[in-house]
C-alpha cells in the first residue's frame, strides 16, 4: 500500500515534475489535478518518507523525487540565512495552477524536436488533458517501462528527459510566478531539517547535511527567546510570538535527527535545554500532558492540548518522542518516564482512532518491541555510520563519538580501533569492527 501511494503520487500531477516539490493535495482518485499550493510543511515530511522507501525498494523515482524536491528547495525557498519560506500559492494570472500547466502548443514551443517524446510521456492530449486545452504533466507508467514500450535505452532516456525538464523550466520562468509566503515558521523549518538529514541518512549528499546544519544555527541564533525557549516566526530580519508546543516539539527532534547523522553532542545539549524548557512552561501536571501554549503567554480562557495528529504531527506526539529519545540517549528515567506516561495516556484513544494517533504509534513501537541503540566508537565512527546508508534498520537509535562522549551509552566504549555496539536497553552484544556484522547482531 505505502508502494503504490508513492509511486502514485511521484508520477501524478501532485508532483511538479518540472521544478520539483509536491503540491498540497490531489482533488481526485488519479492523484491528477492538485490543488496547486506547495507547503513546506507537506515536503519537508515527504523527503523522509521517500528517502527511508528509498532505503527499503531501491527506486531510482523515489531518489528522483527526492533530488528534485531539494532542488526547488534550494532555488525558490530558502532565505539568504539560510531559512526556508512557507508556502507557495496555488494561483498566478488570476489562474489557479496556470504556472503549472502547458497546452500543446506551449510544449511544442518549447520543445520544439522533442516535442514528440514528451507528448507520448506525459499523455498529452490524453490522460494528461485537463480544463481549457491544458495538460497537467504526469507520468503514466514507471520510466523502465515506458523505454522499453518506445524501444529508447534507459540512459538515453534519462538525458532526453533532464533535457526537457530544462526547457519547460526556462520556459515557465517566463511566466507570472505564484506568491510567495516568506516566513519561516519554526517549526516547519525544524521538519525540513529532520527531513534533510533523512535525505544525506540515505544518499550522503554533504551540501543537504550542510543546508540542515546551517537552518538549524539560524534558528537557535534568531529564534531563540533570551529565556531559553523559541520564538514561532522570522521574517525580515525579526523574530515574532513566542512559540508554541510544535516549535520546541519539532526542533528538539530535528537536533537529535542531526546528532544521529553527525555525532557532534551539541545538538542534544541544545535538545536538552528546550526539553526542560518546554516542561516548566508548558506541562500540565494533572494530566502530565503539555499545553500548546506557554504559561508565559496572556492566560486564555482555555489553554489547548494537541494529541491528534493534522498535516503534522501532534505536539504532544512529537515532544513525546523527543523526551523518549533523550531520556534514552542521556539514560534519564525522568524524561522516559514523562514520555511513557504521556503515551499510556493515548492508548484507547489510538485504539479508537488510529489513522489520527500514528505518531504516537511510533513511539508505541519504541516502547514496545526492542529498540536498538547503535553506539560507534573510533576515529572511523562517522565513515562507520555513513555504512548504514543503503540498509533500513528500523526501531534503531544511533549514537558515536570519535574520542570521548559524556554520554553514559558511550562512557566506557572507548576501544583501540573503532567499533559498533549493538545494544538493547543498555546491555550490549560483542563490539565488531564492521557494518555488515552489526546487521547480522540486528537480525
Amino acid at each position: 500500500h505505502v508502494e503504490l501511494t508513492l509511486d502514485r503520487m511521484a508520477m501524478g500531477g501532485l508532483f511538479d515534475w518540472v521544478g520539483g516539490g509536491f503540491a498540497r493535495y490531489s482533488t481526485d482518485a488519479l492523484w491528477k489535478v492538485p490543488h496547486f499550493e506547495k507547503m513546506l510543511y507537506d515536503n519537508a515530511q515527504l523527503l523522509s518518507l521517500y528517502s527511508h522507501a528509498f532505503q527499503v525498494l531501491k527506486k531510482p523515482l523515489y531518489q528522483q523525487v527526492v533530488e528534485l524536491t531539494i532542488g526547488w528547495l534550494e532555488r525558490e525557498m530558502t532565505s539568504a540565512e539560510g531559512a526556508f519560506f512557507s508556502a507557495l500559492d496555488a494561483d498566478s494570472e488570476g489562474e489557479e495552477g496556470r504556472y503549472y500547466v502547458w497546452t500543446a502548443d506551449e510544449l511544442q514551443a518549447a520543445l520544439g524536436a522533442e516535442y514528440d517524446l514528451a507528448r507520448a510521456y506525459f499523455d498529452v492530449g490524453g490522460q494528461a488533458l485537463w480544463e481549457h486545452g491544458r495538460n497537467i504533466l504526469r507520468r503514466g507508467m514507471p520510466d523502465a517501462e515506458f523505454a522499453s514500450a518506445f524501444g529508447i535505452g534507459g540512459s538515453e532516456l534519462g538525458e532526453r528527459l533532464a533535457g526537457i525538464r530544462a526547457a519547460l523550466h526556462r520556459a515557465r520562468e517566463a511566466r507570472e510566478r505564484p506568491g510567495l509566503d516568506d516566513k519561516a515558521l519554526t517549526s516547519w523549518n525544524a521538519l525540513m531539517v529532520t527531513g534533510l538529514c533523512d535525505a544525506y541518512e540515505v544518499f550522503g549528499r554533504a551540501e543537504w547535511l550542510r543546508s540542515a546544519q546551517r537552518c538549524m544555527e539560524h534558528m537557535l541564533e534568531r529564534c531563540r527567546r533570551a529565556d531559553g525557549g523559541l520564538w514561532h516566526s522570522w521574517k525580515n530580519g525579526a523574530s515574532s510570538i513566542n512559540g508554541y508546543l510544535e516549535d520546541h516539539a519539532l526542533v528538539i527532534e530535528a537536533l537529535i535527527a542531526l546528532y544521529e547523522v553527525t555525532f557532534e553532542e551539541r545538538w542534544l545539549n541544545e535538545a536538552l535545554a528546550l526539553a526542560e524548557h518546554a516542561i516548566r512552561h508548558y506541562r500540565d501536571e494533572r494530566t502530565g500532558f503539555f499545553h500548546f501554549t506557554s504559561d508565559l503567554d496572556a492566560p486564555l480562557i482555555a489553554r489547548p492540548m494537541e494529541l491528534e495528529d493534522n498535516v503534522i504531527p501532534a505536539s504532544n506526539s512529537a515532544l513525546a518522542r523527543g523526551l523518549f529519545t533523550l531520556g534514552t540517549l542521556f539514560d534519564d528515567a525522568r524524561l522516559r518516564g514523562m514520555a511513557e506516561g504521556m503515551l499510556q495516556g493515548m492508548l484507547a484513544r489510538m485504539a479508537d482512532q488510529p489513522m489520527g494517533h500514528s505518531n504516537w504509534g511510533q513511539l508505541a513501537q519504541a516502547v514496545a518491541w526492542p529498540l536498538h541503540e547503535i553506539a560507534i566508537t573510533g576515529p572511523d565512527a562517522r565513515r562507520l555510520r555513513r555504512g548504514f546508508a543503503e540498509h533500513h534498520v528500523p526501531n534503531r537509535l544511533f549514537l558515536g563519538t570519535t574520542g570521548r562522549s559524556q554520554l553514559p551509552l558511550l562512557a566506557d566504549k572507548s576501544l583501540p580501533g573503532s567499533m559498533i555496539f549493538v545494544c538493547v536497553e543498555k546491555s550490549c552484544r560483542l563490539p565488531v569492527p564492521t557494518v555488515q556484522e552489526a546487521l547480522t547482531q540486528l537480525r
